[in-house]
Formats: C-alpha cells, structure tokens, sequence
C-alpha cells in the first residue's frame, strides 16, 4: 500500500535504525510471538528509559502504574504522531495474516507483564490478541493496568460477532480522534 511505503520512508528519514520494530510478545496459550510495528523510538530506547526512571520518581511511579508514560522521552516526534493516530500498528496486518494476532482481541503483552495478569492470565491467554480491542475503545492509555486487565478479561469472556462489530466500529472514531493515545 501508499501508505505503508510512505510511513516506511519517513520512519527510515526521521531517525537512524530499522523501518520495523519487532517486538516479542505472549500470543494465544502464552507462546511467544513476534508483533511487527512501525519503529516509534530512538534507538537503545530501554537504556534511555532506565537512565529517566531512575533520576525521576514522579516518572517511575507513572511507569509503575500504566507501563507507559505521557511524555516518554524514547519516542521520536513523528513515533507521536504514528503513535496517536496508530498508524504504527499497521504492520500487524502482517502479524494476523501469518495466524498470531486477530484483529480483534486482547493487547498483546510481554512475559513480564504475566504476574500483573495473575488469576485472569489462563482467561487472557486463551484467545489471540487484537489489533484493536475493548481496552483500546474503553479509554486506552487514560485506563490504569488492573481496568486495562479487567476489560481484556471481559473481552475473552464474552467474545461475540455483534461485540467485535461495536469495537470495530468504535476503534474507527478513536484512531481519527487520537482519544486515549500518548
């Protein structure tokens, strides 16, 4: 697609390091997969995020609580605007086609994140992740971990036709609007 060449470029012209970020993550009964991405980060981002976290209890405390932060210092400024609008996700395109990620489900996560997940982990599991899902049209980023647990449980609990329709038609506004994206 145009667009996915012309997002390619500008990631590639904005800052030095790879067109796609893969990232590993826990698909469906905790095996381990590779979600594609748009590189939104400077390169040797986890150092830079180690060396704000430890002279900023503020920052790590907002860390500690949502895994993400407002203003993260590894993201470069077109990495923002992928990162608000989505367009960064559109590589796992690439990702359901192969089998590993369904566009609608649970947001993948890293085998750290598993204890947070506890007794809902086995729930979670059992079901691809999404592109996009209940958490992501229920708030996203504005939504604290144990919320963000909450509706991926619930997700995989009650999973429809007629509730993938609604949150396919909800995640449509969202991604427009950048609501709930850092």
């Amino acid at each position: 697609s145009p667009l996915l060449l012309l997002i390619a470029l500008a990631v590639k012209l904005s800052s030095p390091g790879p067109v796609i970020y893969r990232a590993r993550r826990l698909g469906k009964n905790g095996r381990p997969i590779e979600v594609w991405k748009f590189r939104t980060m400077y390169q040797h981002a986890d150092k830079r995020l180690q060396a704000v976290l430890a002279q900023d209890p503020t920052l790590a405390d907002e860390w500690q609580r949502h895994q993400k932060l407002d203003h993260d210092p590894r993201v470069t400024p077109l990495g923002r605007f992928l990162r608000r609008s989505s367009l960064d996700e559109l590589p796992q395109l690439v990702n359901v086609l192969q089998g590993d990620m369904a566009v609608i489900g649970p947001r993948p996560i890293v085998n750290d994140e598993v204890p947070r997940y506890g007794e809902f982990y086995p729930i979670f599991a059992s079901v691809k992740p999404g592109i996009t899902g209940l958490w992501q049209v229920s708030g996203r980023s504005l939504v604290g971990f144990e919320e963000m647990v909450l509706l991926d449980t619930f997700y995989c609990e009650n999973w429809s036709f007629g509730l993938d329709l609604k949150i396919l038609l909800k995640t449509i506004p969202r991604v427009i609007l950048g609501e709930g994206a850092f």
